[in-house]
């Protein structure tokens, strides 16, 4: 295999644009508004349990850039530990839940205030080796024309029989991952940027991750973690509300052409620098600020489609909505549904209060709502809050999964 020059970290260069154009500046500035505004009128309850199917929204899309189909309700199986029996399918379904694992613990450290350094060389291994830690041997051992080893999670490449090529790129050799990522942990550590310039460092970093392809396999997977914690490190994550493998899936296109927008423009940022006026380093300016642009009007089209679907009005008509379909739930369901919505919870002693039926049919209707599972607790006996079952979401989220 050819290698590609040069080899000194210089290559990845430029890595932050010193003096973005307005068009980002204006883009940075939206999202910051937008995500804002995200969920701010919901409970915060309402809005963790909402995070919960985000993250599951997160999973199906990512896996779909990856070429595997792992329908929502497969990845609930997967999180409740009902695994299928055959070999593939159950692979699939471990590695959606390690996925859904992962992002659930940069969300708890941001929401704590912990999470470190999205862009670090610790916490990017942290990410492939939390991916990996339960995955198959299967998924662990790499096939080439020549050669075949098992990859060691959180492990840069190291060795010449780790080289590899992406498709018509050749990263750096492996002998140099390890410089190349110290050159990648400076350039983009988020501390010292200021609000506008750690939003516009995502899509660079996130091109840039996967430019040098550090890990034997999984680069895709992490580069779309590593960017879900720098748009919380950033201050835009909204709490999780907001999924960016979602928006890289879909692309800004109708139908196929949406679909292939994210490999097209990954590969366009691939290109070389073209003559004196396109930037200073060994890549092309122009083409990573073209990325870049796009790469943020996604977030911005994500953000701006969740809050349309997360608005307190319009999910409450929509549980209604499914009440009036649901032919096993009586009106007074909604009465329920609205409870939990606004107030995040109720004790489960307060159905009669709220539904205004007598004792006994309250405690069927509450039955059937938990069996159907719009409500749910922690505990056998606890507060019930809104949950958002598989058979429910195309009522109340509409095109969430769109390809599903």
């Amino acid at each position: 295999m050819a290698r590609a020059t040069p080899e000194t970290v210089a290559r990845i260069e430029p890595t932050l644009l010193e003096q973005p154009p307005v068009a980002l500046a204006d883009l940075s500035t939206a999202i910051a508004g937008a995500s804002a505004g995200l969920g701010a009128r919901l409970h915060p309850r309402t809005a963790a349990n909402l995070a919960d199917l985000v993250r599951i929204t997160n999973t199906y899309y990512s896996n779909l850039i990856e070429g595997h189909n792992t329908r929502p309700r497969d990845i609930q199986r997967a999180l409740d530990g009902d695994l299928d029996q055959e070999e593939g399918r159950r692979n699939l379904q471990l590695e959606a839940a390690a996925h859904v694992r992962v992002q659930a613990e940069i969300d708890r450290m941001a929401a704590a205030g912990t999470l470190p350094e999205p862009a670090s060389r610790e916490f990017i291994c942290w990410l492939h080796r939390e991916f990996y830690r339960d995955a198959p041997e299967a998924h662990l051992r790499i096939r080439t024309q020549d050669r075949a080893f098992l990859m060691q999670p959180g492990a840069w490449r190291s060795r010449p029989e780790h080289d590899n090529q992406v498709g018509r790129h050749i990263p750096p050799a492996s002998i140099r991952v390890a410089d190349f990522m110290q050159r990648f942990e400076e350039r983009y550590r988020l501390e010292p940027l200021g609000v506008a310039a750690r939003i516009i460092a995502i899509p660079a970093a996130h091109h840039r991750l996967n430019y040098i392809h550090p890990f034997s396999d999984g680069n895709g997977r992490v580069s779309r973690l590593m960017s879900h914690a720098m748009a919380a490190k950033a201050g835009i994550g909204a709490h999780g509300l907001w999924s960016i493998s979602r928006g890289l899936s879909r692309g800004l296109a109708d139908g196929l052409a949406g679909r292939q927008e994210y490999k097209r423009m990954m590969d366009h940022a691939d290109t070389p620098r073209q003559g004196d006026l396109d930037g200073r380093g060994n890549l092309s300016q122009r083409a990573l600020i073209e990325f870049s642009q796009w790469f943020l009007q996604v977030c911005l089209d994500q953000i701006t489609f969740m809050t349309g679907l997360f608005e307190l009005d319009a999910l409450e008509r929509r549980l209604h909505v499914l009440v009036d379909r649901h032919e096993q739930l009586k009106p007074e369901a909604a009465r329920l549904l609205d409870e939990a919505l606004v107030r995040g919870e109720f004790e489960r002693g307060a159905a009669q209060r709220i539904t205004g039926l007598p004792e006994r049919t309250t405690r069927r209707l509450l039955g059937d709502v938990v069996a159907q599972g719009l409500l749910g607790s922690s505990t056998p006996k606890g507060p019930l809050s809104l949950r958002f079952p598989e058979n429910a979401l195309e009522t109340l989220f509409p095109r969430l999964f769109g390809d599903a």
